[in-house]
This record gives structure tokens, C-alpha cells and sequence, in this order.
């Protein structure tokens, strides 16, 4: 936040003393009317407009008015006269303040934050209340901790060991960390409304990656949630109710598949159901996400629990191993081939299952006649040094038999096939990277939070240390269970992945504490809940996409109920949905989601090094722990775990995206192909300038395109080489430069002279380090010349947006080849264009690049909002090691009206979504009479401007005469200077204005070289001069007052009369305006936005 704020009064006689013209101020507020009054912009609330003659839209931003205001509802008063002409498109900074105050970052989804209607009214909607820990920190944990944990993270474990299983988790949570990273520095680049990772993505790479990566990540969601309703009826069937199935198998070889059929079945059936409750109250799935989470708290506690109480009291747990394979303890209770019964020996149920009959004598399978009946404990303890055994990795293939290391086991030659007997086998082929696969969905979710950036209180700061801390916590979770499963669980238990040795109860629970029902019912409703969070994610994520129409034929899924809800993307959700049942393995679901996930992360990752690479003005985060180098290793461990999880499935995930990108990318155009490189490189420069010609650029990608006019000497030298330092300061080798300049006669004639120029300029530009194009034209005037370059210069799409020009800093002498009303008129052509303009007074004192800047200010005066380059401008410049240094401070003006306490406020807050720091002071100009200097000083400028129009004077006399008149002006000024400086004395006279008074001091002091023109020096000041030139000393004098000193001072331009008469008057007021100031950069905006608080 920016910080050391103050309001600064201004006393109401600070430019001319006590010496106050009461009777001309008099006069000029009777003669103001609507005319000399201030726009206070539309009414709170409303959206912004088209902007009148460019036939354009605006960017959707509340920093900008550019509707038509009511003319009589200006504000009255004298201080902002200069701008009075403007400010139907130029707002006074009040009015912004005020607009910003009503505006909300609330989520509505991604049209209402970008093509609102013209009509549109802003939805009133509550400030968003939710902090880190519930609106980030949560919701995170609760996506990240689900099904994964509950039922394969034990299996996991034995199957690839505690190290194997280590690596998989670290490199699972390092590349989930690094995405949040990334993910960081680009939510706290700016808002980000609804759509998560999607609209982050897409307004950073553009629609085409957008589209393409917001489909995978909305089939990623949806597809999660088919795992986790998956993961719910794997519960409910295998250890809550195994007597509730449908579908009962004849044999023991159609276990498993009749255990798919009875997924499908039950999944089908809740799938049904939570869509009905998504359809018909989203509110109710988002009051039971905290009910949810405590489920998963508590089963996680319990875990730790049992951990703890395994070192001193390990639970009664045996496992029946024969010889050493475990044996699934469905059919039998007692781990023995006889027990004794009525004074003798009769066979074990176990008997009967190995044994053709259950005589002693009978025909027995031969490897349970050879080997012995054992039992183990399943769950030794923590303190057991189990440990050690289950180190390393036990892969195998699929329906191999889980056998315990180290135990005695006697092997028979050609035994007969396993099936059919109670041995407990595997069901899959385990390998590294098919666990990676599996494993990867559980550390998903970290999206979660900025999804939610619409609710936060603060989401800059929430964003970035929720999901990091949320990460970290389930990682911590995540590896310490890895130890702590291999410390305490028998390695045979461990790869049981349905508990077949324990009773067909979950692993995880007989080791959690007090029961294992609060692992088995915290987990069911953990992954139900999981299920209905993304069957409520996915449709909205949907919609937004198909709201953006970038892919046409999801148009129709943009539309929904009355009150938004997406009513057809939920339809096709439940569809995509169905699918992923219909496959009923979890095992073989968990991978395509990984896919689809891994691409978004990708694809997060990528944007996030490419803003960083291409350090674009917009790129400010506020989240600084973020590098190039992370996000591009993210990006490659997010492209390696794809091709490790699966490659086939990594291939199909990467061709869908292709596909739509393509699809997106030449839906409506067809590229053409050059033959060999060159032509491939000239063909490449074409479209690119095809493309960008397709319409202005979004605010974000807005940099200035300058075009630099420099003016040669006689003999083709430039006049101001400092121009071009600027230049180069200001761009720092980024975007387009055309350096201009304008020779005066005919090409024929001029030819050798244009091109010795041209040559001085790109020597210049080298000397300088101008990276650009050089643009000479030769013209028959210099004012044809310029209105050329302003209008050609460029080719295509790679147009300059900004002009600058040094000040004519001679243009009171009419030999001048560059006079004022060139000068005027170039203003006037930018005007028109609609191209910012940048005038630099007293270039010559600007620094050169070699200099540096060790301490110093650049001072901001912010009067009027024209697009926000005045605040562009500055950090720019301090991208250079010439400004790096310099402190920024932002003096912006309140009126009388203006309520300066809540000023304070809205600029704190605009300041800080523009992820700017500086120093703020707001300036109370309090209204006040017109002073006689200013007067005087009004006079003396018209009584000039009439003689040199009326009397037809020699050379030589008219710049005695404008030499005379300035004289005058300058003794006059710098006397009421002194005297508003001085300390006031008790014997200080009030002069107070009479007509007498005023024609006695009009005609005390003419030189007896004028007397002649009496009519002349009787004339009455214009009022609108009057007030005019008013604005300017006292703007001067305040900045003066607290910019003398600083290294730059940046200041609105105000505009020319729009009637050409006064063109003179207005030169003579800029240069009041600027008077005392050692570099000045004046700054007239295009209209267009150049600054955004959005991502």
C-alpha cells in the first residue's frame, strides 16, 4: 500500500498575496456559466461508454468517464479553468476518485468484468468479507486431501516403498509448488475474476492457449469428479455395506468384474443425484463444504493418533501367511489346518478351501501340503522397525501373488494355478510410473483459491500465502504419512489394496484411533463432498468459457436459469461425467485427470515465464518470489510427470489442446506458407502484422510506441540529442520506435540533405542506444511535414500511439522555423489521432544515459484522468538505471466540494491495484479571488497579441516590443513572487480593486514609447483568459512549492482553445504553467486506458 499521506492546504492568496482584484474576479464569475465548469463525470455506478469518434469500445473500467455529462451540473469555480474544455472526456481526478470508490472486483464472470452493455447497470453486491484462512487456506486443503489418501496411499507405499513413494510425493508437491509460484505472481498481477487458472491463462497467452487449456482444465475437473464419486461407492460397496450389491459374482474369477458393473451401477445412480442437488441448490454444496473438511480433519487426526498410540499399545491385527504368501481372510476365521475338537484333530475351514474334501486324508493343493500356516501381526507399530523391510519397492505384475520377504516358504515344481484359492493378489501391474500416475490427482486443487479471488478481502496478499501454505501443510501430511505407514504396517498389509487380509477392512483405518469407522465415514463423506464440488466447479468453469466465444459451438452452454446458474453446462458435465463412471476403476481414471491437470499447470507455468521474459509494463505482481527459471522448471517437470504417468494418454491430452487451439487460431482465416526460410520468416512477419492490425491493443499489452520529432539544424545536426536519451529510457529496447524528423523544400532538391540527415539520426541513435526505425520526410512546410509522420508513420499494425517533441523554447520569435503555431497544430493532430503526447521542456537538462541518479523524486501532478499514462510513465522510467533510484510521489488536486479524507482512501486503493508504490499528497486548491498579477499578467498577453496582430511593425520593432512587454511581465512577477514568499508584517496594506484604481494603475507605468495606443491598453481582459491564466499561476505556484526540487515533474498538458484564435494565449499559458521548473514532461493522453487493476 502506498504510504505517507498527506493533505496539504493551499492558501487561498498563494499567488498573489493579499493584493486581490475583487472587481475583475467579480466580473469573471459573472461572465463564467457552464462554460468554465468541471465534469464530474457520469453517476456512481454506471459503466463506462464508447468513446465518441474512434467508433472503438473502451476498456470496461471504472478509471475513465467518457459518457456525455450534464452541462449544468459542473462544478462552479475558477481553479481548473485550463482543463475547462476537456473535461467531458477527461474527468477531474475527484470524479475518478469517487467512481472507483462504487466500483466492485466481485466474480461475476468473465463478460460482466469485460464487454459490459453500454446500458448495463453495475449489480449491487456486498464487499467481499472471506480472509486467508477461509477463503484460501480451506478451501485448498480440502481439494488437495481426498479419495488418493484414504485408498491408495498405503498401497502406494508398499508397492514402490517409503523412498520410491518419497520421490513420488516430492516431485508431485515440487511441481504443484512451483505452479503455485507462477500462479501467484500472475493473480496478484491484477484482479482475477471468475474462471481461475482459465482467465489467468487466457489473458496471458492469449484465447487460442485460453480455450485450449481451459477445456482441459474443465475436463480435468469433471473428470475428477467421476474419480471422486468413484471413490465414494468404493467405500460404500467394499467396507461400509459389501452385502449391497447389485451384481453377485458365480465365481471367484468374476469378482472384479462384477465389482465394475455394480461402479457403474451405483456411480450412475449418484452421479444422478448430486447433479439434481447442483441443479437445484448451490448453496446447500457450498454450507456443507465446511461439514466436509471437518470430516477430513478428524479422519487425518485420527490417523496421527493411532500413529501414536501404535509405540506403546500396537492393536491385535493378525495376518494368515501360508508359508509366505498372505491369504484373503474372507472364507475362513481360523489361521490353522486342524484345531482340536472333542478330544481330537479336525480340519480348519481352511482345510476345505486347499483340500478336495476336509478328511485328513484328503487330496490338498501341493504348496499348503509343503508349507506351514503362520500369523503375523498386520500392524507391528511404529516402534517394530517394520521400517527397514519396507524400504524398497516390491513391484509385480498383474495377479501376482503379495508375498512377505524374509519368510520361510518351501516352493513346489509346476504348481497348479492360484485361482480360485484364498490367496490375495494383485490386480494391476505396478510400476513407477503408473503409481505416479495414481498419485498425482491428490495434489491437485491448489486452484482452489484463485477461484475464489472475487470473495477475498484482500486477494493479493491472501492468494499467494494461502495456496503456498495449504501446499506446504498437505505435503508435510502427505510425506510424513509415507514414514509413518512404513514404520508401522507389515509390507503384506501394505500392498493389500482392498484389505482382503484384514477382512476386507481398510488399511488405513485399523491403524487410525479410536475406531476405524472414523476413517471409513469421514472419508466417505469426504470424497462425496469432493464429488459435488466439482460437479458445482466445472459447469461454471464451462460457462465462462463459452461466454468469452472463442469457441462457437460452446455457445450455447454460456446460457443457464435466471439467476445464471449453467443450467446446459451442468447437462453436459453429468454427460463427460458418465463417461469416466462408465470405466469404473479408479486406478484408470486417475490418470486422465493427471493429464488434463498437468496441462493447465503447464500452461500456468509457461505464462508466467513468458510475462516475466517479455517484462510488459502491465507485469507488476505484487507476489515477488517468482523467476523466469522456476516457472520454466515447473513447465518441464509438468511436461515430464505427463510422459512418465502416461505417454499415450500425454499424446491424446497434448492433440485435443492442438486441436482446439487450431481451431480457435484459424477458425476464420487460412495461412499461407512461404518457400525456404527467408520466406518462412517474411511470411511469419506478415501475419504478425496481419494480426495486430485487427483492432487496438487490450489495455494490458499497452505500451508506448513512440514516435520521437527531432529537429536538425542547418547543416542536418539534431538540435536536441537528449530527446533520444529520453527515448531510450522510456523504452528500454521495448516495442516500436520511429525517430522523425521534417526537412523543409522539395525531394529533387533535398534528396542528398535527407540523406545525410538520416545518417546523422541513426548515428545519434546508436551513440544513444535508440533501438528503432528511422522516418525522414521532406515537405514543402515544416506543419505539412509533421501532420505527415503523424498519420503514415509505420507500417500496419506497428503504428506509434505516442508523439515526442521537445518544447519550442523560442517560439515567441517569429523567425523561428519551428513557431507556436506549428507547435499548436502538431498538438492538435495527436489530438485527433488519438495518440498521446509528450513535450519535454528544457530537454537539454534532461540526464544522459551514462548519468545515475542517486536519490531524487519524480513528481506526479495528477489534475485530470486522461487514460492513466501519467502513471505509466514514471515506472517506466524507473526500469532504467538512470531513474532506478528516484522516489515516486503522486500530488493530485481536490476542489472545495472534494471530501479529501475519502480521497485518501480511493487512492490507496487505486494505487494499490495498480501495484504501484509512491508517495501521495493530495492538494487542497481552496477557491479563491483572482489576483492582480494574474490580471496584469492576462493583459500584458493579450495587449501583445493585438499589437503584433494590428500593427504592421518591421522585424526589428516587433521584437522590441514583445522584448519590452516581457520585461514588464517578468519584473511584475518576480515582485509578487517575493512578496507572497516574505513573511507578512503587521504594517502589510490590503489593496483593495476599484475601477479607478485599475484604469489609474493600467496607465501609471506606460513607457512614453506606447502612449500613442491608448485604445490598445484601454482594452478589458477576455473573462475566459482571465480564468485561465488564474489556473496556470496558481498550478505554478503550488508545484513550484513542492517540486522545485525534484528530478522530473510529470503534469497534464492541457489542451488547445478549440477556436484557433487564442492559439498565442495558450502557448503563454503553458509556459506560466511550467515557469521555475527545471525538467518538465508534459502529458496528454490518447483517451484511451494504458493502466488496469486486472490480471
Amino acid at each position: 500500500m502506498p504510504t505517507n499521506f498527506t493533505v496539504v492546504p493551499v492558501d487561498a492568496g498563494a499567488d498573489g498575496g493579499p493584493d486581490e482584484a475583487a472587481a475583475a474576479a467579480e466580473g469573471a464569475e459573472g461572465a463564467e456559466g457552464a462554460e468554465g465548469s468541471e465534469a464530474p463525470g457520469p453517476p456512481e455506478g454506471e459503466p463506462d461508454c464508447q468513446s465518441p469518434g474512434d467508433g472503438n469500445p473502451r476498456e470496461n473500467s471504472p478509471f475513465i468517464s467518457h459518457t456525455d455529462v450534464d452541462q449544468e451540473s459542473f462544478l462552479e469555480g475558477k481553479n481548473m479553468a485550463l482543463f475547462e474544455e476537456e473535461m467531458d472526456s477527461n474527468p477531474m481526478v475527484s470524479s475518478l476518485l469517487n467512481k472507483l470508490a462504487n466500483y466492485t472486483n466481485l466474480s461475476q464472470g468473465v463478460v460482466e468484468h469485460e464487454e459490459h452493455e453500454e446500458d448495463s447497470k453495475r449489480r449491487e453486491v456486498k464487499s467481499p468479507r472471506m480472509g486467508t484462512f477461509i477463503g484460501v487456506y480451506l478451501p485448498c486443503l480440502q481439494n488437495i486431501l481426498g479419495v488418493i489418501l484414504f485408498l491408495r496411499l498405503t498401497w502406494i507405499v508398499g508397492a514402490a516403498g517409503v523412498l520410491e513413494s518419497f520421490l513420488i510425493v516430492s516431485v508431485c508437491c515440487t511441481c504443484t509448488m512451483l505452479t503455485a509460484i507462477s500462479m501467484s505472481a500472475i493473480a496478484t498481477n491484477g484482479v482475477v475474476p471468475a474462471g481461475g487458472s482459465y482467465y489467468m491463462i487466457s489473458r496471458s497467452l492469449g484465447p487460442e492457449f485460453g480455450g485450449a487449456v481451459g477445456l482441459c482444465f474443465y475436463l480435468g475437473t469433471t473428470f475428477a469428479g467421476a474419480m471422486y464419486i468413484l471413490g465414494t461407492i468404493e467405500i460404500f460397496l467394499t467396507y461400509i455395506s459389501p452385502g449391497a450389491a447389485i451384481i453377485q459374482a458365480e465365481t471367484a474369477e468374476g469378482e472384479a468384474a462384477a465389482m465394475l458393473h455394480n461402479m457403474r451401477v451405483y456411480g450412475t445412480c449418484t452421479l444422478a443425484l448430486m447433479a439434481m442437488v447442483v441443479f437445484v441448490g448451490v448453496k446447500y454444496v457450498n454450507k456443507l463444504a465446511l461439514v466436509f473438511l471437518a470430516c477430513v480433519v478428524l479422519s487425518i487426526l485420527a490417523i496421527y493418533a493411532g500413529v501414536i498410540k501404535t509405540a506403546f499399545d500396537p492393536p491385535d491385527i493378525p495376518v494368515c501367511l501360508l508359508g509366505n504368501r498372505t491369504l484373503s481372510r474372507r472364507g475362513f476365521d481360523l489361521c490353522a489346518k486342524f484345531h482340536a475338537a472333542n478330544n481330537g484333530t479336525v480340519p480348519t475351514a481352511l482345510w476345505g478351501l486347499f483340500c478336495n474334501t476336509s478328511m485328513p486324508n484328503a487330496s490338498c493343493d501341493e504348496y499348503f501340503a509343503q508349507n506351514n500356516l503362520t500369523e503375523i501381526q498386520g500392524i507391528p507399530g511404529v516402534a517394530s522397525g517394520v521400517l527397514l523391510d519396507n524400504l524398497w519397492s516390491t513391484y509385480a505384475d498383474k495377479g501376482a501373488l503379495v508375498e512377505r520377504k524374509g519368510s520361510l516358504s518351501v516352493s513346489v515344481q509346476e504348481e497348479s494355478r492360484t485361482s480360485g484359492l484364498p490367496y490375495v493378489l494383485t490386480d494391476i501391474m505396478t510400476y513407477f510410473t503408473v503409481l505416479v500416475g495414481i498419485y498425482f490427482p491428490s495434489v491437485t486443487g491448489i486452484m482452489a483459491g484463485s477461484n475464489r479471488s472475487g470473495d477475498l478481502r484482500d486477494a493479493q496478499k491472501s492468494i499467494p500465502t494461502g495456496t503456498i501454505l495449504a501446499i506446504v501443510t498437505t505435503s508435510f501430511i502427505y510425506l510424513s504419512c509415507i514414514v509413518l505407514f512404513g514404520a508401522c504396517i507389515e509390507g503384506v498389509v501394505l500392498r493389500d489394496k482392498f484389505g482382503e487380509a484384514l477382512q476386507g477392512k481398510l488399511v488405513i483405518g485399523m491403524l487410525a484411533w479410536p475406531s476405524p469407522w472414523v476413517i471409513v465415514i469421514g472419508s466417505f463423506f469426504s470424497t462425496c463432498g469432493a464429488g459435488l464440488q466439482s460437479l458445482t466447479g466445472a459447469p461454471r468453469l464451462l460457462q465462462a468459457i463459452a461466454r468469452d466465444g472463442i469457441i462457437p459451438f460452446l455457445q450455447v452452454f454460456g446460457h443457464g436459469k435466471a439467476n445464471g446458474e449453467p443450467t446446459w453446462a451442468l447437462l453436459l458435465t453429468a454427460l463427460i461425467c458418465e463417461t469416466g463412471i462408465l470405466i469404473a476403476s479408479l486406478d484408470s481414471v486417475a490418470p486422465i485427470l493427471s493429464m488434463f491437470f498437468l496441462m493447465c499447470y503447464m500452461f500456468v507455468n509457461l505464462a508466467c515465464a513468458v510475462q516475466t521474459l517479455l517484462r510488459t509494463p502491465n507485469w507488476r505482481p505484487r507476489f515477488r518470489y517468482y523467476h523466469w527459471a522456476l516457472s520454466f522448471l515447473g513447465m518441464s517437470l509438468c511436461l515430464a510427470l505427463m510422459f512418465i504417468c502416461s505417454w499415450y494418454y500425454a499424446l491424446v491430452a497434448m492433440l485435443i489442446a492442438g486441436c482446439i487451439y487450431k481451431y480457435i487460431e484459424y477458425r476464420g482465416a487460412e495461412k499461407e506458407w512461404g518457400d525456404g526460410i527467408r520466406g518462412l520468416s517474411l511470411n511469419a512477419a506478415h501475419y504478425a502484422l496481419l494480426r495486430v492490425e485487427h483492432g487496438p491493443p487490450h489495455t494490458k499489452n499497452w505500451r508506448p510506441q513512440v514516435l520521437v520529432m527531432l529537429s536538425l539544424d542547418e547543416e542536418q545536426r539534431v538540435k536536441h540529442p537528449r530527446l533520444l536519451s529520453l527515448t531510450a529510457q522510456l523504452k528500454a529496447g521495448k516495442g516500436l520506435t520511429i525517430v522523425g524528423s521534417v526537412l523543409e523544400g522539395t525531394y529533387l532538391d533535398k534528396h542528398v540533405e535527407a540523406q545525410r540527415a538520416e545518417e546523422n539520426i541513426r548515428s545519434l541513435m546508436g551513440v544513444e542506444k535508440t533501438k528503432g526505425f528511422c522516418q525522414l520526410v521532406v515537405s514543402s512546410n515544416l506543419r505539412d511535414g509533421m501532420s505527415h509522420l503523424i498519420q503514415s508513420a509505420g507500417l500496419g499494425g506497428m503504428t506509434h500511439n505516442t508523439v515526442l517533441m521537445a518544447w519550442p523554447e523560442s517560439w515567441k520569435q517569429e523567425d523561428n522555423t519551428f513557431s507556436w503555431k506549428n507547435f499548436v497544430e502538431t498538438v492538435r493532430d495527436t489530438t485527433a489521432a488519438q495518440q498521446a503526447l509528450l513535450v519535454a521542456k528544457n530537454v537539454d537538462l534532461f540526464p544522459q544515459n551514462q548519468e545515475r541518479f542517486s536519490d531524487g523524486d519524480i513528481d506526479v501532478w495528477w489534475v485530470v484522468h486522461d487514460g492513466g499514462l501519467l502513471m505509466l510513465l514514471p515506472f517506466l522510467l524507473r526500469q532504467h538505471k538512470v531513474w532506478r533510484k528516484c522516489r515516486m510521489r503522486i500530488f493530485t488536486v481536490a476542489q472545495v466540494d472534494d471530501n479529501s479524507i475519502q480521497m485518501k482512501k480511493d487512492l490507496q486503493m487505486f494505487l494499490y491495484h495498480l501495484r504501484i508504490s509512491a508517495e501521495v499528497e493530495v492538494v487542497e486548491m481552496v477557491e479563491s479571488d483572482i489576483s492582480a498579477f494574474t490580471y496584469e499578467k492576462t493583459l500584458l498577453m493579450e495587449q501583445r497579441s493585438q499589437m503584433l496582430k494590428q500593427m504592421q511593425l518591421s522585424k526589428t520593432e516587433q521584437e522590441r516590443e514583445a522584448q519590452l512587454i516581457h520585461d514588464r511581465n517578468t519584473a511584475s512577477h518576480s515582485v509578487v513572487v517575493t512578496r507572497t514568499q516574505a513573511p507578512s508584517t503587521p504594517d502589510k496594506v490590503q489593496m483593495t480593486w476599484t475601477k479607478e484604481k485599475l484604469i489609474a494603475e493600467k496607465y501609471k507605468n506606460k513607457e512614453p514609447g506606447v502612449s500613442g495606443f491608448k485604445d490598445l491598453f484601454s482594452l478589458k481582459p477576455n473573462q475566459s483568459n482571465v480564468r485561465r491564466m488564474h489556473t496556470a499561476v496558481k498550478l505554478n505556484g503550488v508545484v513550484l512549492s513542492r517540486s522545485r526540487g525534484a528530478q522530473l515533474v510529470l503534469l497534464n498538458m492541457p489542451g488547445p482553445p478549440r477556436n484557433r484564435q487564442g492559439d498565442e494565449n495558450y502557448m503563454e499559458f503553458l509556459e506560466v504553467l511550467t515557469e521555475g521548473l527545471d525538467r518538465v514532461l508534459l502529458v496528454r493522453g490518447s483517451g484511451r486506458e494504458v493502466v488496469t487493476i486486472y490480471s
